[in-house]
């Protein structure tokens, strides 16, 4: 006998029939006369994190919302990350009641906003940023994708057929947009965290919430102290190592010295980790890779950790 019961799935299920957790973030858009509009949302999650030509988040929203209708209209947004503070997360609610007009909700939004740092770099129109987020991310829609690239905005009472699979117009009422990420912004106390390494004091206050679930509140968690779990550590042996660096390329070789300082590196990402190198020596005509060598390539790849952070 199962020790679960078998709740009814329904729309809407990740509020109804779940206690899923979520992040809480606020999104601007343009609208068209280029002012900036808000909206909170909470599904939103990284979409492309590695191995393609750029980094996307994935939003899921109503395809009538002032959010979805400013996307499709120009394509930009930037999704603000707000702390945990009541006053905040009221105030974000207060900007979440479907149908209002920016017009109508804006002028009553206490939420600072500054000027896109892109906007500032390139002169390009973009939605204002959050003053008081603690991160934010610019964003592009990347409207090709899926062939989204011929929906318009306009429909207020829902979308007809055909839909796309995963972006843009999905079905009648709802949307998605896969978002590149153009330039991720951070308050300096936590960029800097990030770069020197985070301890359980550096983690921001960032709320999490469980959905309109009761269609009376919205209910959140703020942020607790923070635990850390130390990870395991599981070596390979030399042995396993070599056998998977000999294969990579037919020229250049490791000395077992370079080859003990990847020992930890997961199964999964030793071949990509082996080819980085390997590609690092060709472009500087080595055919014989030395730990001092792999000293080298570890300090190029913090370096340009760094500069992707600015």
């Amino acid at each position: 006998m199962s020790s679960f019961e078998n709740l009814r799935i329904v729309d809407n299920f990740y509020q109804t029939s779940l206690f899923f957790p979520m992040p809480t973030v606020v999104i601007s858009t343009l609208c068209e006369d280029g002012t900036t509009s808000l909206g909170p949302y909470s599904l939103v999650q990284p979409y492309y994190v590695a191995g393609k030509d750029y980094y996307a988040m994935l939003l899921c929203c109503r395809n009538s919302s002032n959010t979805a209708q400013n996307i499709l209209r120009n394509g930009k947004c930037t999704l603000n990350f707000i702390d945990d503070d009541p006053a905040t997360f009221k105030e974000a609610v207060k900007l979440s009641w479907p149908g209002d007009k920016p017009s109508e909700k804006m002028p009553r939004c206490k939420f600072k906003l500054e000027k896109s740092m892109i906007e500032e770099e390139t002169g390009e129109a973009r939605p204002m940023v959050l003053t008081d987020a603690i991160e934010a991310i610019e964003c592009t829609w990347m409207r090709a994708l899926d062939g989204a690239d011929k929906d318009l905005p306009g429909e207020l009472n829902g979308y007809e057929g055909p839909y796309h699979d995963f972006n843009g117009i999905t079905s009648k009422f709802g949307a998605h947009f896969i978002l590149r990420v153009d330039k991720i912004l951070m308050k300096k106390r936590y960029s800097d965290a990030i770069i020197a390494g985070v301890t359980a004091k550096d983690f921001p206050p960032l709320p999490v919430d469980y959905g309109y679930r009761d269609s009376k509140n919205f209910w959140f968690h703020r942020k607790r102290r923070m635990r850390a779990e130390l990870l395991q550590v599981r070596k390979a042996s030399l042995e396993s190592v070599r056998y998977a660096a000999d294969r990579v390329d037919d020229k250049v070789k490791f000395t077992d010295e370079a080859l003990a300082t990847v020992l930890g590196v997961p199964r999964v990402f030793l071949p990509l980790v082996l080819k980085g190198c390997v590609a690092w020596a060709k472009e500087n005509g080595v055919e014989r890779i030395t730990a001092e060598h792999m000293q080298i390539i570890n300090d190029k790849r913090a370096k340009e950790k760094e500069k992707k952070k600015k």
